[in-house]
């Protein structure tokens, strides 16, 4: 039988010999998720995905309901969603204080993967909540955090993120949502935001929102924003419900993908009545919102990830089950399942390269989110927290455009069916193509790399990425069998080193808008960089467990990591090349083209 969602193989091996995440069970903080106890929480995931919320993800594609300011989820999510509760789920790496289970980020990240996979929209409304949750974990006061903190981190009420406006998107600066300061030190707010994920919906008797808004006469721009807590539903000293407090949902969007997610347009303060508490200090909402816009963007990834792998493993299938064609070489054999097919055999590699590397990196990222935890100095934390920093355009960025790739390759391999509504391919392509809008765009993300992340703390945090690289690579070269593959990327990180500062000085003189032209193209090179050290990485991992003398039945998995590598290294960095060569050039035709040569009015 065919597995679905993942691959537990690969799974098991990036957590335990790639991170050897069982290391950190060596600090008392983690000293009881052994090796049996994190493959059981992995386990029980991947039997709640497969089984409870797997089968959501066809019907729930049928969307949501809007009815006069209501809205309700799709009926198949509600046994799900309260199971999902029940197993605490939610707040897996959290701490036990408020509702959490204190686990490795890693292992909680191990377990996401399979929930993401099976239907990444019904998924939208826990990683929400989870992002509010954490942001009053962060910066409420100790009356938010009792009123809030454990009714979100376990699933009882829900939470969303209110930014973007009709006139406020990417720039949210601009937005037009006001906080007036009543006598008993609340605000009432008036406003409009759209496109608010889970900002409506019929699962959770509250729903918190973390409102964006700017206090009558704070400064323009994002220094004049402040961060609001404003609940569905007032709460009581006691805990309880209130009242209905004045947040009118006025519509849902109708769009290509996640459709069981309802994406809401929202109206604060239209009769007056809407209350909010300041959350953090005033005029710094926008730095308290990056606590949970950091978080988001690296979730967003993930949640391209999950729709990747699923992909990966349907196409897979597919390709092992279908007979059309006769082999190659074998011709007067018959008819053959289509996974003899050379060009079949590339995009499924093409496929397998891109999903392995994403698994390393969002691995390694909750590997970098567990060393920042069980820091005991600065200085070491500091080099995991910034080193996230760095790789969070790639996550968000990078894996996002691979993972609408990997998509679109999944539904080439099932054919004319494969653009059919009859078959799952079709539906993960579509809901793959937001992640690269989510939480600002690609665009944005390969800006913040170029514009921020390169030179952050004089550039420390970005050269201490490199050597990571460069470690791997220097490691790689004393085994014989990926010695040439090592030296390859060698070539292409040495290129990249140049292209790097030469676009990085281009970006702080005269021709800054033609070195920001190239930032796009500059992530796709960081992206294809990182993803062939996490491969090497991963051989280098096989060929010592191929010099243990494995078991049989793993011998074509490791082999597989190595001739992945190889495949990726020899085939995707040799287009790096040409892009960093490009990117070099500088080419001023985006800027020197006036916008009447785009084309006629």
């Amino acid at each position: 039988m065919a597995q679905p969602i993942s691959d537990r193989r690969d799974v098991d091996f990036v957590l335990h010999e790639q991170m050897e995440v069982t290391r950190l069970t060596d600090n008392e903080t983690f000293a009881e998720f052994n090796k049996k106890t994190i493959d059981m929480i992995v386990s029980e995931a991947r039997s709640l995905a497969i089984k409870e919320i797997l089968p959501t993800q066809e019907p729930g594609d049928a969307g949501c309901t809007f009815d006069g300011g209501s809205v309700t989820l799709p009926e198949c999510y509600y046994r799900p969603w309260a199971l999902f509760i029940e197993g605490e789920w939610l707040a897996m790496a959290d701490t036990p204080e408020w509702g959490g289970q204190g686990m490795p980020k890693t292992v909680a990240l191990a377990a996401n993967e399979y929930f993401l996979g099976a239907n990444v929209a019904f998924m939208l409304y826990h990683g929400l909540t989870h992002g509010a949750a954490k942001m009053v974990e962060e910066i409420g006061n100790e009356a938010q955090k009792k009123t809030y903190l454990k009714k979100l981190y376990t699933g009882e009420w829900a939470g969303t993120m209110l930014l973007t406006e009709a006139c406020a998107g990417s720039d949210v600066g601009a937005l037009e949502t006001t906080a007036k300061k009543n006598p008993d030190g609340t605000y009432s707010l008036s406003g409009s935001k759209i496109f608010i994920s889970g900002g409506e919906h019929n699962m959770t008797p509250n729903i918190i929102h973390p409102v964006l808004a700017r206090i009558e006469g704070a400064p323009a721009g994002t220094r004049g924003i402040s961060l609001f807590l404003v609940p569905k539903y007032r709460v009581n000293e006691d805990g309880s419900l209130g009242e209905f407090n004045d947040v009118v949902c006025t519509g849902i969007e109708h769009k290509m993908g996640i459709n069981g997610s309802a994406t809401c347009s929202l109206t604060l303060g239209s009769s007056g009545q809407c209350i909010g508490e300041l959350l953090g200090e005033e005029n710094k909402g926008m730095r308290n919102m990056f606590i949970m816009m950091n978080d988001a963007r690296q979730l967003v990834g993930f949640q391209g990830f999950g729709v990747a792998t699923a992909s990966y493993m349907h196409a897979l299938a597919y390709a092992r089950d279908r007979v059309q064609g006769a082999n190659l070489v074998n011709p007067k054999e018959g008819s053959v399942p289509i996974i003899q097919h050379p060009d079949v055999r590339r995009q499924l590699l093409e496929m397998k390269a891109n999903v392995d590397a994403m698994r390393s990196l969002i691995y390694f990222s909750g590997i970098c989110h567990d060393q920042v935890k069980l820091a005991e100095d600065e200085e070491t934390r500091m080099e995991y927290a910034q080193l996230l920093e760095v790789l969070t355009p790639v996550i968000k960025g990078y894996v996002t455009d691979k993972a609408n790739e990997v998509c679109g390759h999944g539904v080439q391999i099932y054919g004319g069916y494969g653009y059919c509504r009859d078959f799952p391919v079709e539906q993960l392509l579509r809901d793959s193509r937001i992640f690269q809008i989510y939480e600002g765009t690609n665009g944005i993300q390969a800006m913040d790399l170029l514009g921020r992340k390169v030179g952050m703390n004089k550039g420390k945090p970005f050269m201490a990425f490199l050597a990571r690289i460069k470690k791997t690579i220097d490691e790689a070269k004393k085994v014989e069998s990926l010695a040439p593959l090592a030296g390859k990327l060698e070539s292409v990180y040495t290129r990249y080193n140049e292209v790097v500062v030469s676009l990085a000085t281009a970006a702080m003189g005269a021709k800054v808008q033609s070195a920001f032209a190239q930032s796009h193209p500059l992530l796709t090179a960081t992206g294809d960089l990182t993803f062939a050290w996490l491969l090497l990485w991963r051989a280098l991992t096989a060929e010592k467990a191929l010099a243990g003398k494995p078991k049989k039945k793993d011998l074509s998995f490791y082999d597989g990591q190595v001739k992945t590598c190889a495949f990726y290294i020899n085939n995707t960095l040799a287009v790096t090349l040409g892009r960093l060569a490009a990117i070099e050039s500088m080419d001023d035709a985006v800027i020197g083209m006036s916008e009447e040569s785009f084309g006629s009015k």
